[in-house]
């Protein structure tokens, strides 16, 4: 049997209770509504509360509550979902706490695609090109960023002889995401205003979502949500090691190819959507895994709202830091999740000398 410490709990977590779970999963769905609460409320414009209700249950138009902070409100849900469920699916896929949604070239790919699409307006103005590329048309740069990000894992696939070893798919991710950063950074060198309008993309920024974003991101979730939630026992059997998970009868190459087939789609949709954010995807499944044990049947759903917890909060403090202006949502995830970072390297180092 393989064996894999990085991803084993003790056996009381891995057999958790349910009431320890159900607290776990209401403290989240409360971090959830507070912070929902607290986004659609404060901004550069603070709301009264009671307006905030008014304006949601369409007794008062106010455009600033319902056009500007409630997509972005439920767009950092959507988004911080896509990318704590990628994540955690990725970490039990390659056995690793350290993976995370862009371990693949995924986030390079679709970054591509989205600065691919704002070169192709280069003939408009910066500024409209850079309104109509991420408010007119956001299932156009979806779709762009999707298809970088389904190109970039492919040839990482090619490369790597298939989805059966995992060392290869790393080290092909870590050379194809190279390259596409390179790509990405020449076409954005290409015009000045091509680099303001991409470069506030690349570094995470959650202003750009609009409703038909936030429908895109809705949609995506609710069709790749339930294959995760099928494939939750999969990945329980993978941490056991791929031997023992064949002995049990899964064809693994297939459920490989499926998990990462629906994780690119996920993290083509965040990152078309709002650009690279940061250690979401590593955070939030390594925090949870702590808190609720190895079982994926578990840990993925409350992955997902622990993602879309971490992102709301960290685009509040985005927003609170720096007032009246804010701060790119991905500079607040890096700074929160990089000494985490270090903090797993350092655990890890002490752990196997």
């Amino acid at each position: 049997m393989v064996h894999t410490p990085a991803l084993t709990t003790p056996k009381r977590r891995v057999a958790a209770g349910l009431l320890p779970r159900l607290w776990v999963f209401a403290a989240l769905l409360v971090l959830l509504g507070l912070g929902g609460l607290l986004g659609l409320w404060y901004g550069a414009v603070q709301i009264p509360a009671q307006e905030v209700l008014r304006a949601l249950l369409g007794w008062q138009d106010n455009p600033i509550v319902t056009e500007l902070r409630l997509p972005r409100v439920l767009g950092a849900i959507l988004v911080g979902a896509a990318l704590g469920l990628s994540g955690a699916a990725f970490q039990g896929l390659f056995r690793n706490p350290l993976a995370d949604p862009y371990l693949m070239g995924s986030a390079a790919g679709a970054a591509f695609g989205v600065t691919l699409a704002v070169s192709l307006a280069g003939g408009l103005s910066g500024a409209f090109a850079q309104h109509a590329i991420f408010s007119f048309l956001p299932f156009a740069a979806t779709w762009f960023g999707f298809l970088g990000a389904v190109g970039a894992v492919l040839l990482v696939l090619l490369l790597s002889g298939g989805a059966g070893r995992t060392h290869d798919l790393i080290l092909a991710g870590v050379v194809v995401g190279s390259i596409l950063v390179g790509l990405t950074s020449y076409l954005m060198l290409q015009g000045a205003d091509r680099v303001r309008a991409v470069f506030a993309y690349t570094l995470g920024n959650l202003s750009f979502i609009s409703w038909p974003g936030v429908g895109a991101l809705a949609g995506y979730l609710l069709f790749t949500l339930p294959v995760f939630l099928l494939l939750g026992r999969t990945l329980n059997a993978l941490t056991l090691g791929e031997e023992t998970a064949r002995s049990l009868g899964l064809p693994l190459e297939g459920l490989k190819l499926l998990l990462i087939g629906v994780c690119t789609l996920l993290t083509a949709a965040a990152v078309a959507q709002a650009g690279i954010i940061g250690f979401v995807g590593l955070v939030a499944p390594h925090v949870l895994r702590r808190l609720l044990g190895g079982d994926y049947r578990y840990l993925l759903p409350a992955s997902a709202l622990g993602g879309a917890v971490l992102l709301l909060w960290a685009d509040l403090g985005a927003r609170v830091l720096v007032a009246p202006a804010e701060l790119p949502v991905g500079i607040v995830t890096t700074l929160l999740g990089g000494p985490f970072f270090l903090y797993l390297l350092w655990r890890e180092r002490r752990r196997y000398g």
